[in-house]
């Protein structure tokens, strides 16, 4: 991390609050929740709402959104972590293994697809968004709360990876480990994973 950072040990209140919540749910303190020391209230307020937009959509369709923003905003820790949950919690092995091996979203259904590559666009360009590419979503099957999800995903995210980027979290080992050195490759699409 680029700024000193409250180590468990000494975290209190909010902060001890948020580490174990996030201990709990990896198995381990991830380096990403260290990035939110400083600022505790900031933390609480980035559970609540990456959970109001998580709940808001379908967890695959979430996920694979999600995956599309990361890889959008070059940021390893999210495209990793994301790429986990679709194949982990979602059970979506293939999915997975499509993006990660064809990471333009080429092999995805064509209802994945164009969620995949509208969310990338937002991420990236959100200005260039036309009423025409919203018509293609409803062409592919998507509804108006799905495309709003979408939009809320890949725009939480930019949040969230500029946070994790601008103050130097890394992608924990332990969630590298998770994958094939070319799966990794793959993933790894801005900073590097953490030193053990």
């Amino acid at each position: 991390m680029f700024i000193p950072v409250v180590p468990e040990s000494e975290a209190t209140g909010v902060l001890a609050d948020f580490y174990r919540r996030h201990r709990g749910s990896w198995g381990f303190l991830p380096d990403y929740a260290q990035a939110f020391s400083t600022h505790p209230e900031v933390a609480a307020a980035w559970d609540q709402l990456n959970l109001a937009v998580r709940d808001g959509l379908e967890r695959r369709l979430y996920e694979i959104a999600t995956i599309a923003a990361a890889r959008a905003l070059r940021s390893s820790y999210c495209t990793a972590a994301h790429t986990k949950f679709l194949r982990d919690v979602c059970g979506d092995a293939q999915a997975a293994r499509d993006i990660t091996e064809q990471p333009d979203g080429s092999r995805l259904s064509d209802r994945d697809r164009e969620a995949y590559e509208f969310a990338g666009r937002i991420a990236t360009d959100a200005a260039a968004v036309e009423q025409r590419d919203i018509d293609r979503l409803h062409e592919a099957g998507l509804n108006d709360g799905e495309i709003a999800g979408i939009v809320f995903t890949a725009a939480s995210r930019s949040f969230f990876t500029r946070v994790l980027d601008g103050l130097g979290a890394r992608l924990d080992a332990e969630t590298a480990g998770q994958f094939s050195a070319e799966e990794l490759a793959s993933i790894v699409v801005g900073r590097g994973v953490a030193e053990d």
